[in-house]
């Protein structure tokens, strides 16, 4: 039987019971609150409702359908409310924060555990570059699919590498909001049954970049120009071609890496490209070049910048391209171009030249030519040329490579080695 309003005004300290585990309690000083008692799990509880002065006897009565279905199901209506208490502040948390803010944060709590600053920096650039417009004062809990498909439709299919990063890493900074609370439910920049039913994969729309080349029969008469050059810009360029190296490797590179004895240069993981070691033999040309440099008493690099023997930047080798077809400008000659893209050479382009003279002017093989660029090659293949006598034969290679290199430009010739890729 439910307390009449006179039995709820004139109530003494102590628990009165209205009804399907609703209780006027009264403590001592006569003040009067709400209390809803139920069994669940054989532990009894008690959870307040609410003082009489704020939540009327009716208000209180109509809370107790939904408490004592609850605990019908096994539902603990004290922690449900803890949890629903802890969502609203979280959600309130949330509106304060936004997603560069805490992109930084994450950016900053992981910097130390990534290969390079350079890294982070390129994260940082990305993010600033193609989310912060669109995201702008968002409240991170509030960031969704819409918003994120915003962000990537326009670079999806015209920079699909950077793309691809910028969604991974979207997805990212909104876990790592989830792990702070300041998120909830699925994560809009999520792949795998979000994105790619709405976005074309990115191998379907990723373009080849392709580095403007010298065609290789214009090699010979290229290194004559530039063995003319001085300076250490034009000798790493040089080292550069001569190696078919990266041009970070070839920046990067110190004089531990070099062994005269074996005419080996042993590249540390950190300085490839794909984060795995690599040996690359040296011809006599390259030992040559390597033996005549000047070595800096305050720096390990092989090939320092002259202003303050630091790296060389990968800008400084191509500039070293821009000033030989500024001169043949001058003297009206024919620039350094690629004729496909009628393009001036890069650095990076002469990897191509040698990969284009392998296949069209020797018969080694693809997979030894692959080998040489450190390009990946299947598990196979790369099995078969970790064999005893890999160094063996690349050495010939890169010797034939040398000596095509510094053929008279008025004898330039196809050589032809039956060389066995065994």
């Amino acid at each position: 039987m439910a307390l009449t309003a006179l039995e709820i005004k004139n109530a003494k300290e102590g628990l009165h019971a209205d009804g399907n585990g609703l209780y006027l309690q009264v403590k001592e000083n006569l003040t009067k609150s709400w209390i809803f008692r139920y069994s669940l799990n054989d532990k009894r509880s008690k959870m307040g409702l609410g003082s009489l002065s704020s939540v009327s006897a009716i208000e209180a009565r109509a809370q107790l359908p939904e408490l004592r279905s609850m605990v019908a199901r096994g539902i603990d209506p004290i922690k449900h409310r803890q949890e629903q208490a802890e969502k609203k502040s979280a959600a309130e948390e949330a509106k304060n924060h936004t997603f560069m803010p805490l992109a930084k944060a994450y950016i900053d709590d992981h910097r130390s555990s990534w290969r390079s600053e350079k890294h982070a920096q390129q994260w940082l650039n990305t993010l600033v570059t193609y989310v912060d417009p669109v995201f702008k004062t968002t409240p991170i809990d509030q960031i969704n699919i819409d918003l994120v498909l915003k962000a990537l439709k326009p670079i999806w299919k015209v920079k699909a590498e950077t793309a691809s990063r910028v969604r991974g890493r979207i997805e990212t900074v909104l876990s790592y909001a989830k792990g702070l609370k300041l998120r909830s439910g699925e994560n809009p920049a999520a792949w795998r049954g979000n994105l790619d039913m709405l976005l074309p994969a990115n191998s379907k729309v990723k373009r080849t970049k392709h580095h403007p080349a010298l065609p290789y029969d214009q090699i010979p008469e290229f290194m004559v120009e530039l063995r003319a050059r001085t300076g250490m810009a034009a000798r790493a360029l040089e080292f550069l071609i001569l190696t078919t190296a990266r041009s970070g490797s070839i920046r990067m590179a110190e004089w531990a890496e070099i062994d005269f004895n074996k005419e080996l240069w042993n590249i540390p993981a950190d300085h490839m490209k794909g984060h795995k070691a690599f040996t690359i033999p040296l011809s006599k040309a390259a030992i040559d070049l390597l033996k005549a440099l000047p070595r800096m008493a305050d720096t390990n690099l092989v090939f320092p910048s002259p202003r303050n023997n630091r790296q060389l930047s990968d800008a400084t080798l191509c500039k070293v391209i821009v000033l030989m077809n500024v001169a043949r400008e001058k003297q009206e000659i024919p620039k350094w171009i690629d004729p496909n893209y009628n393009k001036e050479v890069v650095a990076h382009g002469f990897r191509s030249t040698f990969r284009d003279w392998g296949a069209d002017s020797t018969t080694y093989s693809n997979e030894m030519l692959e080998v040489a660029l450190a390009h990946a090659v299947s598990d196979r293949t790369e099995a078969a040329y970790r064999r005893g006598d890999m160094l063996v034969k690349r050495q010939q290679l890169m010797e034939d490579w040398a000596h095509y290199c510094e053929m008279k430009t008025d004898n330039v010739v196809s050589i032809k080695k039956a060389v066995s890729a065994q």
